[in-house]
């Protein structure tokens, strides 16, 4: 049994923070040709954050406190306070601030906690917070000079900032994690996603996006595109291994590069309910927590072993899982520290980023918004966390207690 109930742990260290809604644009290949090639990142943002206040008519635009946008490469359309300027352009009042954060892959949801914590002790009352990664326009790393004491004092080892090469460390540290599961784990990412599609679960998170093309006009984004439905081993078995010759991860083994974006609102449970917002899932705890930069994929296993040791629960108690696959072997990884079946039916049973795409800094919003939506369809299910590795050898992870829960202690 836990020692601390999480309902008492909230109560010694302030109000419930609840997660009213997330929605995200769909997301697009970044390539030359991808769906947003000729769409800027912000304007990304800006639609997800006018598709919340659309969404919640009952909440006044000045109620928001702050707006918290996350992005990993801080430039161009990517730059100059993403949370200030796309609260301007979504049409928030000049009264509500805003900030941009930076934590790589977990921007978003650094963004969900910073400003979780900020309503926790009463300092603000409603937030936005999200993330937009255009690596079209900016790829992970460019421009970017890394310090040379890095490499000169060796403070970390000549690969660690290749994320690829992250990836095969892992699977050259643990023998065990093989090619032959990750593919398996591709495949079933692959599948999972598209029956969550079929089945109408995915569609209802997007908001659509206008396009304009100089050279096929107008257009709307509607969809995904980068899953690949119908993926196969056979086809998988043999594909280039681009981060090392004679490796084992792959494409299919890897998170598309991608561009989207994706935002939430979040308030504290007693506003929520004196402006009539829905409550979707309430923050339990969190955490980060740092690894070798070179296995980077391994942060989510200590930041989920602090951020349940601080709710009082155990993995048993955790009834959906959603890991963002930067990669298989990642995702395995912390499989095997749990105890987890490699087709354990609590894990990103919508699918995850192998088949739909990382933009970075947005996943993890992404990850809630999914979250969100299971435990409306699970109310036997009291506990999810959402977790995701970071570059540089970090791991995050929000653990997520389920509104809707009608189990034997909700009852009592």
């Amino acid at each position: 049994m836990p020692s601390t109930s999480p309902a008492a742990a909230r109560s010694q260290h302030g109000r419930s923070v609840v997660f009213v809604d997330g929605v995200r644009t769909p997301f697009g290949r970044a390539r030359k040709d991808g769906l947003y090639a000729h769409t800027r990142a912000d304007d990304l943002a800006v639609r997800t954050v006018r598709e919340l206040l659309r969404r919640h008519p009952q909440l006044p635009p000045e109620r928001v406190d702050d707006v918290a946008l996350a992005a990993t490469t801080q430039q161009g359309d990517q730059g100059l306070t993403l949370g200030r300027t796309v609260a301007m352009l979504a049409g928030l009042p000049p009264t509500v601030p805003g900030f941009a954060i930076d934590r790589m892959c977990a921007g978003a949801m650094t963004a969900v906690t910073t400003t979780s914590a900020a309503i926790g002790v009463g300092a603000q009352d409603v937030t936005i917070a999200g993330g937009v990664e255009h690596m079209g326009h900016h790829p992970m790393g460019f421009d970017a000079e890394p310090n040379p004491r890095f490499l000169a004092e060796r403070l970390v080892a000549p690969d660690a900032l290749n994320m690829g090469v992250t990836a095969e460390n892992l699977h050259d540290r643990f023998p065990e994690l093989t090619k032959e599961r990750a593919d398996a784990y591709g495949v079933a990412s692959q599948e999972r996603y598209a029956a969550a599609l079929a089945s109408g679960r995915i569609e209802p998170d997007l908001v659509p996006v206008a396009l304009r093309d100089p050279e096929r006009g107008w257009g709307l984004a509607t969809a995904d595109e980068p899953p690949r439905p119908g993926t196969t081993l056979a086809a998988v078995a043999d594909l280039p291994t681009p981060f090392r010759p004679g490796g084992r991860v792959t494409a299919a083994t890897s998170a598309p590069l991608t561009d989207g974006a994706a935002s939430c609102l979040l308030a504290a449970e007693d506003v929520a309910e004196e402006l009539g917002l829905p409550v979707r899932m309430r923050l339990v705890s969190f955490a980060y927590a740092g690894v070798e930069p070179e296995v980077m994929g391994l942060g989510p296993v200590p930041a989920t072993r602090r951020a349940l040791e601080r709710a009082g629960l155990t993995i048993d108690d955790v009834g959906l899982v959603e890991i963002n696959e930067a990669f298989a072997v990642q995702v395995l990884s912390f499989l095997d520290a749990f105890g987890i079946a490699d087709d354990d039916p609590r894990v990103n049973p919508y699918g995850g980023a192998i088949a739909v795409g990382h933009p970075l800094a947005s996943s993890g919003v992404r990850l809630m918004t999914q979250l969100a939506r299971q435990f409306a369809e699970r109310p036997d299910v009291r506990y999810g966390l959402t977790t995701m590795c970071v570059g540089l050898g970090q791991g995050g992870t929000v653990v997520w207690e389920n509104p809707h829960f009608t189990g034997e202690e909700a009852a009592r």
